[in-house]
Order: C-alpha cells, then sequence, then structure tokens
C-alpha cells in the first residue's frame, strides 16, 4: 500500500510521569514500543518530575504484544527505583535513630545541669555528642554497604529492560 502525503493516521496518547532522573530511559525505551515523543512539562505541583506526553500509531502491527512488552519494561523500571531507594532507606532509619538518641542523651544532660549534677551532666553530653556525629558515618557506610550488595540486581534489572526493548523493536520492524 502506497501512502500518499494526504493519507489518514489515527494516533492514541499517552501522558506519563516520571522522576527527571529516569526521563531519558523512559525516552529511549517507548520508542521501541511505537510511542514517539510529543512533548515534556514539569508539573509545578510535583517537584523533581516530569510529565512526558507520547504518541503511536492506533493501528500499528503486534499491539497487544508491544504493549505486554510495554508493562513488562514499566515494572522493570518500577522495580530499579525501588531498589535505588532501598540502598537509603535503611541507612536513614538507622542514622536517625542514632541522632535521636543523642538527642535524648543531651537532653538528658541539660537537665541534670539543671539540677546541678555536674558527673552526670558529663556523662550524659559524651554520647549525645557521639550521637551527633556518628549517624553521619554510619550512614555512609550502611548505604556504601548496601549498594554494594544491591547494585548488580539493579544491573541484571537494566539488562532486562534493554532485552524487552530489542524483543519490541524487532515486533516493530516485522
Amino acid at each position: 500500500m502506497i501512502r500518499t502525503e494526504h493519507s489518514f493516521v489515527g494516533y492514541e496518547y499517552k501522558d506519563v510521569i516520571v522522576k527527571q532522573d529516569a526521563e531519558s530511559l523512559y525516552t529511549d525505551g517507548y520508542a521501541h514500543f511505537g510511542w514517539i515523543l510529543e512533548a515534556t512539562s514539569t508539573p509545578f505541583q510535583n517537584v523533581g518530575s516530569v510529565t512526558m506526553k507520547f504518541k503511536r500509531d492506533r493501528k500499528i502491527r503486534n499491539k497487544a504484544e508491544l504493549t505486554r512488552l510495554q508493562r513488562q519494561f514499566e515494572s522493570c523500571v518500577t522495580e530499579i527505583a525501588t531498589l535505588e531507594r532501598s540502598k537509603i532507606m535503611g541507612a536513614s532509619a538507622v542514622a536517625y535513630i542514632i541522632g535521636i538518641v543523642g538527642t535524648a542523651c543531651m537532653a538528658g544532660s541539660v537537665f541534670a545541669y539543671q539540677a546541678n549534677m555536674l558527673p552526670l551532666t558529663i556523662t550524659l553530653a559524651v554520647p549525645g555528642f557521639a550521637g551527633w556525629i556518628i549517624p553521619y558515618f554510619s550512614y555512609c557506610g550502611l548505604r556504601k554497604k548496601k549498594s554494594d550488595k544491591v547494585t548488580p540486581y539493579i544491573d541484571k534489572k537494566y539488562d532486562e529492560i534493554y532485552e524487552v526493548c530489542e524483543k519490541a523493536n524487532g515486533l516493530l520492524t516485522k
């Protein structure tokens, strides 16, 4: 069939809200599912996110299989985001707890000072200061350990994304 300049093409549209650091991944990935990026915008109420507007031909071949592969792609991207968040969640929780304990010790030290109990003031001030200093180092150490543990899983998910996109691209060219 020869398409002329005036042949009709019906499009379907999709708006996707993604984090700014995943924008290029979605731009590159969705192209393999037949989507064409029309525009991007940054919403005021969702700082750090981007709204991406895509369109594709309604009569695209292998649409059902492309949709299934697209869901698999989106699932992998979500899992990557979850794994990235897991790098800092545990380390943050430990650092916050240590900081709160340090603050409680410092508060006890202040109350002991008010009650003229100098030995107790010093005894509580030392762990109080330590509880304010140690969280930074514990956060860095725990984040690095978790990052070293999770990075191979993230790499596997990226490999899975590339395989899914390769399959989808193969369906588009048939």
